[in-house]
Order: structure tokens, then C-alpha cells, then sequence
């Protein structure tokens, strides 16, 4: 019974953190962190104004409608046109004035009914309210409503307040609408502009690289995460090197090449013979390894580990496995291919719990300063290709994200995206919408870059994948090196 209990409760940590994980992901994307946090912040904040109005004789329940309106509006789209506090607070005092202003011209025209609202007093408060705002460029949309709602919002009556109730109105739309101001400044400064540092694992991780050299030009790779690792303090890159049946049958080789000792050899001394061969290819690949390893701390400045270990049956696994070892959270590796895809051995990276990032080198350069990152939808993938381009290119380079689009209408959205993962580095990005195919795109945009870093598409269901294959196996050859980022690593 106790074993079960464990069991069910071992079971349903396991179900909490991958909730944790999906949830976490899930907010990664900018419209779910903004969305959120209106759903949430503008009840709490209407609330606080409400208790406030009850504590506070002659505070109206007729300012609600136009802060719940104007609030929602400056946390829905934080960087939008309405989005300035000051035009928040401005906007709906300035509405509420104009609302004041029409009534008390309404009368010297005709009799106030109490009642009633009179309909030229209605006209001239919106006149008011759309001239004077236009004129002082505080538009707010809901400063039309506290226009209105000033006009009946009489509460001095019965209150014993010695002001008159229009004025009481004013003064707390004013009140009130800071509040919310100061909320949203200080939401806006702490939270949303640095949600990078809160929610993109990539901005602190991925900051020490195992690199197996592998393929015809691992040392370009080894540079490329080198770079990625010395963007951060404590990075550091690891070169792996796997001793594979080769390498023993080179080091039997070698000792053919040698003259035999005696007239024979037991199979204790041929299980020895093989160990030795075995460290001695080790060896060898130690020592070349410790070569490279100077070449990048002197060329980058980063730390770097060599580590050697015996391929096994599954590299891929292998790789893993020295990856957790090393305490890696990135494995940078050649591009390889067999027939016409991507080898087994990448295929096995990305099915691990380690972030892979596959690099296919073009002319085995060292420098990436200029870098471009084709993106599908905001997420943790494309915030951490934007993170990988802007650590590349450093300051000095240029780093420019893009979305292909199919029709005209999906532009504006387009450009609101990419505005979304512009914003959460720290260099300067440039921001491209195109109505083409990305193959199309690529191939006539590539050559004027470096690098470019394509997402591998993971997070596509097998349907989807099955009617459009993933974009790195759709791109043609490019003129420049193409890195094909996977992300597998949640905490």
C-alpha cells in the first residue's frame, strides 16, 4: 500500500512538471505574457480602486467603465499607440473636464433635468473631448466615456460633501487613472520589458558547449560555440572526442608496424593489447584535442575542456551522456547528412533532453557579424535563435529576423510579431516581413549574411509535418553557414 502511494505520488510530480513545462513555454510567447497578464493584473487593479471608492465618501462607481476600458487597453498592448500612461491619465481627466465643461454650458441654454441627459450637452462633451485631446495629442479612446459619464455623475447629493459631484468625479478619474499608471509603469519596466531575463531560459543558459568533433571542419564549430559560450561569464566550451573502431583498427596499425617481441600471445595478452590500443588512440585524440582547445582560448578567450570518450553503440547517446557529465546545457555539432537527410546521429541529438545546435559551415569562416533569423511564431525557439544571432554578431554586427507571409492582410500581425522578439535583446535588430516562401526568401537574401539560424521545427505535429516538411530540409544550398537550432532542454 505505502509502495502504491509513493508510486501514485511519484506519478503526479511527474504530471506537475511537465504542466510547469508546457505552462512555461506557453507563456514564452509575448501575446499569451501580455494577454495574461490583463486578464489578471486589470481585475486586481479595479479591484483596489473599488475598495478604494468604498472607503472614501464621494468617489464614484460611474469612473469604473472608462478605467476598466482604458486599463485593459495599456496592458493589452504595451507598446502601442495608447499605451503611454501619460495619455492614460491625461486622456481621461481631460474627457472628464470636457464632460464637466458641456454640462455647465448646457446650462445656460436650457433647464437641467436631473433626470436626464440632455442630448446637446452629450454632442458637445464628445466634441469637446475628440477636439481637445487631438489638439494636445493625448488621444484615449476611453476618455470619451468619463465625457459621459461626468454628465450624470452628480453624487454630491446626500453625500454632505461640500464639492460640487462633477468636480469629485474629475478628481478621482484623475486619482484613480494614476494608480493604474503607476501599476502599469512599474508592470511594463520590470516584467514585460524584462521578461527575457524571467522567462527566456536562453538569455542565462546555454552558456557551456560541448562541441563533438566530428565531420570535415569541427574546428568551425567549435568557434561558433565558443563565441555563443563567451557571450556569457561563466561560459565555457568542452571539445568531445569519440574513440571509434577506426581509431583502434589505426593503432593496430600501428603496432603491426612494430617487430615482434616474442613467438606468440595468449588471449589475456590480446584482451591487454586491445586496452592499450584503446588508450592509446584516446591519447592521441587528447593531444590533438588540447591543441584545438589552445587555439580557441587564444583566438575567442573562453574557457575550454577537452574530454574523450569511447563512441559505444549509440554516439548520439554517448554525446548526451558527456554532455551531462560536463554539465553542458548546449551541444554544437557539424552538419552531417546520409542519403537525403540529416544523419542518425543528429537525428538521435534531437530526440535527447540536451539543446542541440547543428552547423552546416560554408567556407569555414570564424566570424558571424551578420545574422538572420527566419521565424514562424514567437516562442522559446525564436527568442533563443534571436538570443544565438545577437550573441554572434556582438554590438558591432547586424541581426535581422524575418517572416515569410502568404497574403498582404497577415502583415501588420507579422511586424507585431517580430517587434515582440526584437525587443527582448540587447542589440540593435532589423525586422523583415516578406510575401514569399521562405525557400524563395533564403535563397535570394542569404548570400548578404553569414549566418543564418533556422529552428528545426520540433514543435509541429506529425500532420503538419507530414504535409510540410520542416523548413531546414525545404532550404537549398546557401552562400553562407546555416545553423538548425533544437531545443529539448525544460526545466
Amino acid at each position: 500500500m505505502r509502495g502504491r502511494l509513493r508510486r501514485l505520488l511519484a506519478r503526479l510530480r511527474r504530471v506537475e512538471r511537465r504542466e510547469l513545462r508546457e505552462f512555461r513555454a506557453w507563456l514564452e510567447a509575448t501575446h499569451n505574457l501580455v494577454h495574461l497578464s490583463a486578464l489578471v493584473l486589470v481585475p486586481l487593479l479595479l479591484a483596489l480602486v473599488t475598495k478604494a471608492s468604498n472607503t472614501f465618501e464621494g468617489f464614484s462607481f460611474l469612473l469604473f467603465p472608462p478605467l476598466a476600458a482604458g486599463a485593459y487597453t495599456l496592458f493589452a498592448n504595451p507598446r502601442g499607440k495608447y499605451s503611454s500612461p501619460v495619455r492614460f491619465v491625461v486622456g481621461l481627466t481631460v474627457g472628464a473636464l470636457c464632460g464637466w465643461a458641456a454640462f455647465v454650458v448646457g446650462t445656460y441654454v436650457y433647464v437641467v433635468d436631473p433626470m436626464d441627459v440632455h442630448a446637446g450637452s452629450a454632442a458637445l462633451a464628445v466634441f469637446l473631448t475628440g477636439a481637445v485631446t487631438w489638439a494636445f495629442d493625448v488621444e484615449e479612446p476611453a476618455a470619451f466615456s468619463s465625457a459621459l459619464l461626468v454628465l450624470v455623475a452628480d453624487v454630491s447629493g446626500g453625500s454632505g460633501l461640500a464639492f460640487d459631484g462633477r468636480f469629485l468625479y474629475v478628481a478621482s478619474i484623475f486619482a484613480s487613472s494614476s494608480l493604474i499608471a503607476v501599476a502599469f509603469v512599474l508592470w511594463r519596466r520590470h516584467l514585460y520589458s524584462a521578461r527575457s531575463r524571467y522567462l527566456y531560459l536562453s538569455t542565462r543558459g546555454d552558456d557551456h558547449v560541448l562541441v563533438p568533433m566530428r565531420g570535415d571542419a569541427p574546428d568551425a564549430t567549435a568557434v561558433l560555440g565558443a563565441r555563443l559560450a563567451a557571450a556569457h561569464d561563466a561560459g565555457k566550451v568542452v571539445l568531445l572526442d569519440l574513440v571509434t573502431d577506426a581509431d583502434r583498427e589505426a593503432a593496430e596499425a600501428d603496432d603491426e608496424t612494430r617487430p615482434a617481441t616474442d613467438g606468440g600471445r595468449s588471449s589475456a595478452d590480446a584482451v591487454d593489447a586491445a586496452s592499450e590500443r584503446t588508450r592509446r588512440a584516446a591519447a592521441q585524440a587528447a593531444t590533438d584535442l588540447e591543441q584545438r582547445a589552445a587555439r580557441i582560448r587564444t583566438h575567442v578567450g573562453v574557457p575550454c575542456e577537452v574530454m574523450v570518450a569511447e563512441a559505444g553503440g549509440s554516439p548520439a547517446r554517448t554525446v548526451l551522456d558527456a554532455a551531462h557529465e560536463a554539465n553542458c546545457d548546449l551541444v554544437a555539432t557539424p552538419y552531417e547528412t546520409a542519403r537525403d537527410g540529416l544523419a542518425p546521429f543528429v537525428r538521435d541529438l534531437f530526440r535527447g533532453d540536451v539543446d542541440v545546435l547543428v552547423h552546416r559551415t560554408c567556407d569555414e569562416r570564424t566570424h558571424w557579424k551578420r545574422v538572420l533569423v527566419p521565424v514562424r511564431q514567437t516562442g522559446d525557439v525564436a527568442h533563443e535563435m534571436a538570443d544565438f544571432a545577437a550573441r554572434l554578431a556582438g554590438p558591432t554586427g547586424r541581426v535581422a529576423v524575418c517572416h515569410c507571409i502568404d497574403d498582404e492582410g497577415d502583415r501588420r500581425a507579422a511586424e507585431g510579431m517580430l517587434a515582440d522578439i526584437a525587443e527582448t535583446v540587447d542589440v540593435p535588430v532589423e525586422t523583415r516581413v516578406a510575401r514569399a516562401s521562405i525557400e524563395a526568401f533564403l535563397a535570394a537574401n542569404a548570400a548578404g549574411y553569414d549566418l543564418v539560424i533556422i529552428g528545426a521545427s520540433r514543435d509541429r505535429s506529425a500532420a503538419s509535418r507530414f504535409v510540410s516538411r520542416p523548413t531546414f530540409e525545404r532550404v537549398p544550398h546557401l552562400d553562407c553557414d546555416v545553423t538548425i537550432l533544437d531545443r529539448n532542454h525544460r526545466l
